[in-house]
């Protein structure tokens, strides 16, 4: 990750059961959020890690398979619509990350957390601000939770297309807020983000 404009990441950690760890899905107004655990084999590299925003959807999806045809371990968890509602979306993204965490074939030694906290987890570790950019981990573990909300979103797609899941992945765009407008919320909506609380106190 040599074209990062970051400074290298000093990393308190010398062995190789260091697990990357990130999220996908604190912004969107419907689903889970989905976290994502990696511990990489350094005898088995990945080209291409990277944030997986910056990636087409056809890269993330074909990174997907790799690193988990390759990874030592790797585990993909979340916390419901229900438990963001119930939680919040900062508790309820720590919880999906410390789930993805446990669900490790393999105990990690040392945690890079992307982001400016730790998820609260009895394994050691470090936050690491756009870590997603500047460390391979961190990026394969991004790369995993966004195919998995994806398709997650796609699924939802399939069942209620009239709300555009596929294109805005349940993000506040125009097209989203003037589905929810002309046909309401569905269960797996997020009922405390703003634009539904406003419109459950119309109703």
């Amino acid at each position: 990750m040599s074209d990062s404009p970051f400074p290298p990441l000093v990393i308190d950690y010398q062995g190789h059961l260091l697990a990357g760890v990130d999220e996908v899905g604190r912004g969107p107004l419907i689903g889970a959020v989905v976290a994502a655990a990696v511990i990489l084999d350094p005898l088995r590299p990945i080209a291409g890690l990277t944030d997986s925003k910056k990636l087409t959807p056809q890269r993330r999806v074909a990174l997907d398979a790799e690193i988990r045809a390759k990874a030592l371990a790797f585990a993909v968890a979340e916390a419901t619509h229900a438990e963001v509602d119930e939680l919040n979306i900062y508790h309820a993204t720590h919880l999906a990350m410390r789930r993805a965490i446990d669900g490790l074939g393999l105990t990690p030694e040392y945690l890079l957390v992307d982001g400016n906290r730790l998820p609260g987890h009895h394994v050691p570790g470090q936050a690491v601000v756009k870590g997603d950019a500047r460390h391979p981990a961190i990026a394969a573990a991004s790369i995993l939770a966004k195919v998995a909300r994806d398709a997650q979103m796609v699924a939802l797609d399939g069942l209620f297309p009239e709300y555009g899941f596929a294109r805005h992945k349940g993000y506040a765009t125009p097209e989203h807020l003037d589905a929810l407008e002309r046909l309401g919320p569905l269960p797996e909506h997020r009922r405390s983000f703003a634009p539904l609380k406003g419109q459950l106190e119309l109703l």
